[in-house]
């Protein structure tokens, strides 16, 4: 399971398909009947060359993608619907063709759609927790260099490719074994839902169901003919794209005025796509964003140009309008991730209590944060037919606990010997004590994320630059630790919380959790190796975080993190510590009203802005914001005119938008690459200039036949 990345909100729980409703409680309707005259594969079985050799190909793919919503926005939907579906497609049709040649394979089950989509997402989401969109990037000098402050060799690190490849290497595979011995206690004792790693698990389960197949063959072919269309879109786009401010996607779509405020229809498959998935809150949310920032503060701020800040500072300078724009979407970041880390830990304590006391299954129905408790005796007697077939397979192929303390102390131990030679302002005393508070992290996300299906590995990661930004000070490094020990954090907080979401998954659909282990290893350990090579490619082709088609808002926010953590407010503009409040505290007051709205089921509670979609356009602009409302407006309209079609399909048009616009992006890096330029520049103007450029080529001698 991927995590939003910053500004997503709540990633929505993958949608699965029609078929693929809820398994009811009573044993009168029960899935796994269904299956039971069906062998079921043991462990190994279930993890097949033709599986991994899928993965690889399906988890470069969506690499891509990812990286580049990484480095454009920022916000990263879910692609889980995107990997259970191609999966099953691939497989299917890689079955198929070796049966007409006459060969007959092994037959594609539930488990190995269940190891191929856990081994894709695995992958994939390196190119999230890697950090190559925040902390990787912002060590960088193409990101230092648009601060004043910290631009020393102790404070810039410039990305090599096989450095990042060990770093990842060392933290990205700690997080799994940090969890494995809290799988049984999380799925079993606990219950806990983890909403998308059961939808996953409710669409895979539907596609190998006769009905099931027929509907993933209609959306893969609705997937497949999106796709399509937005690549040929994106390659068209490119051959005007010429220069600076050229092509569709700097269109003034609402005039001059509007297009200089960066409010204007980019032409974005990608964003219509990401619109399409996005809960219409946050698309809403968006949109209030942009207005409030782009529309109302900034020109207000500009307008003191010279009184509250120097006029001749450049646009990037963190003492001018710039400091503004990244440190209030810092301060409303800062507030929203802290409300949600309190609740979230108030939510695990209380659910905690309530279990450890025997008073869940009492108080559940009239208090707040109340889960289901522990299975008794008389809880364990009732379980449905489907229950007991998923324990019993859950608890048969384990992982031995003494292995999984094992590793993690073998490995948090090469760490400490080896991250300091990679990132040297970190010390090992300063490893030692992220290994030995990590898991601790690791268990509070993860059941966070079982409760509420948020993960806020990224909060974690924020906490860590300030933590050892602070101790260790601008002058030794603070700002290349800070953001380092905040990879280290995400690296072992995300992929526990994934892992135990996958063992959720692999729970519903009679997955052996060895299985579930084995490929989110291999998964993650192809990630390791592919999402640094595909952000190599996006960082020699472009000038990633001063290029407009690729800005890298989070890598300049997450610098502007370890700044304020090492160097403290001093360096702020003038008014701008009064906004960062104010707006903190706004952040603040949204969560509690939106918190105490759905505690009350309030009807407002449906249209209660989310404050961390309110302030990524804070800092990037509303271009991608208007593409995103598009994506919903096509969607309402869509499900008012066929809502079942809409329901059905509109996933499928989604991933193919995104997925088709994502991967043109690898040979148009390679035709930057080889220095090969689109043929014409379109480009719009207003009528004034119009008439200059005119009078100017006037002036031009005419060319000889």
């Amino acid at each position: 399971m991927m995590e939003p990345e910053e500004g997503a909100a709540p990633a929505p729980a993958p949608t699965p398909a029609p078929a693929a409703a809820p398994v009811p409680p009573r044993e009168a309707i029960s899935l796994e009947k269904a299956f039971e005259g069906k062998t079921l594969p043991t462990w190994n079985e279930q993890i097949t060359v033709r599986a991994v050799v899928v993965s690889a190909g399906l988890g470069t793919f969506l690499s891509f993608i990812v990286m580049k919503l990484n480095i454009t926005s920022g916000i990263v939907p879910s692609l889980n619907v995107s990997a259970g579906l191609l999966a099953f497609f691939m497989m299917k049709t890689w079955t198929s063709a070796l049966e007409r040649c006459g060969v007959f394979p092994r037959p594609f089950t539930r488990q190995e759609n269940t190891v191929v989509q856990t081994c894709v997402i695995s992958c994939s989401s390196i190119a999230f927790s890697g950090g190559f969109g925040t902390y990787i990037l912002g060590m960088s000098r193409k990101i230092a260099k648009g601060f004043d402050e910290a631009n020393n060799t102790m404070n810039v690190e410039e990305p090599s490719l096989w450095r990042v490849m060990a770093y990842l290497f060392l933290v990205s595979f700690v997080g799994l074994f940090s969890i494995v011995p809290l799988r049984k206690i999380m799925i079993i004792s606990y219950r806990l839902t983890y909403p998308s790693g059961s939808a996953t698990a409710h669409l895979i389960n539907s596609f190998h169901t006769p009905q099931g197949a027929i509907q993933a063959k209609q959306q893969v072919s609705i997937l497949f003919k999106s796709f399509l269309g937005s690549f040929l879109w994106s390659m068209f786009q490119w051959f005007y794209t010429a220069g600076d401010s050229c092509g569709f996607g700097s269109f003034p779509t609402f005039g001059m005025e509007a297009y200089n405020r960066r409010f204007y229809f980019d032409f974005s498959a990608t964003y219509v796509g990401v619109g399409m998935i996005c809960p219409y809150i946050i698309n809403f949310s968006l949109l209030i964003g942009s207005i409030i920032s782009w529309g109302i503060m900034w020109p207000f701020i500009e307008s003191k140009r010279g009184d509250w800040y120097d006029a001749n500072l450049p646009n990037s300078s963190l003492h001018g309008l710039n400091g503004y724009q990244v440190f209030i979407s810092i301060a409303m970041i800062m507030g929203d991730g802290l409300f949600n880390f309190f609740s979230i830990l108030f939510r695990t304590s209380y659910d905690m209590y309530l279990k450890r006391t025997g008073r869940a299954k009492a108080n559940a129905a009239g208090v707040p944060f109340a889960g289901a408790g522990l299975a008794g005796a008389n809880e364990r007697q009732a379980l449905s037919f489907d229950d007991r077939r998923r324990t019993q397979i859950f608890l048969k192929d384990q992982i031995p606990t003494v292995v999984a303390v094992g590793a993690y102390v073998a490995l948090a131990g090469i760490s400490v010997l080896a991250i300091p030679h990679i990132f040297r302002q970190l010390k090992p005393k300063h490893v030692v004590w992220a290994y030995v508070v990590a898991p601790i992290f690791a268990f509070c996300n993860a059941y966070g994320t079982g409760l509420t299906d948020w993960s806020l590995s990224s909060s974690y990661g924020k906490l860590a630059i300030f933590i050892f930004g602070a101790n260790i000070g601008a002058k030794d490094g603070g700002v290349i630790a800070g953001l380092a020990a905040c990879g280290l954090m995400m690296g072992i907080v995300s992929t526990a919380s994934d892992l135990i979401q996958d063992f959720k998954t692999g729970y519903l659909t009679l997955t052996s959790p060895r299985a579930m282990f084995v490929s989110q290893v291999i998964g993650t350990g192809i990630g390791c190796i592919i999402s640094p090579t595909v952000f190599w490619i996006f960082y020699q082709a472009y000038d990633i975080g001063n290029d407009e088609g690729y800005p890298a808002p989070y890598a300049k926010i997450y610098r502007g993190i370890a700044l304020l953590g090492t160097n403290g407010w001093d360096q702020l503009p003038k008014y701008c510590l009064r906004f960062c409040a104010a707006f903190f505290i706004l952040a603040i007051a949204i969560c509690a009203l939106k918190e105490v709205a759905n505690n009350k089921t309030w009807w407002i509670r449906d249209y209660i802005p989310s404050a961390l979609g309110m302030a990524v356009p804070f800092f990037l602009g509303s271009f991608f914001t208007i593409d995103m409302c598009v994506g919903s407006l096509i969607l309402y309209m869509w499900s008012k005119s066929d809502r079942l079609h809409a329901q059905m399909f509109a996933p499928a048009v989604a991933s193919g938008l995104i997925c088709g616009d994502g991967i043109w992006s690898l040979p148009s890096s390679l035709l930057s690459l080889g220095n090969v330029e689109p043929p014409m520049c379109l480009r719009v103007f207003d009528a004034d200039t119009n008439y200059e450029v005119e009078q100017f080529l006037s002036t031009l001698p005419i060319p000889a036949a």
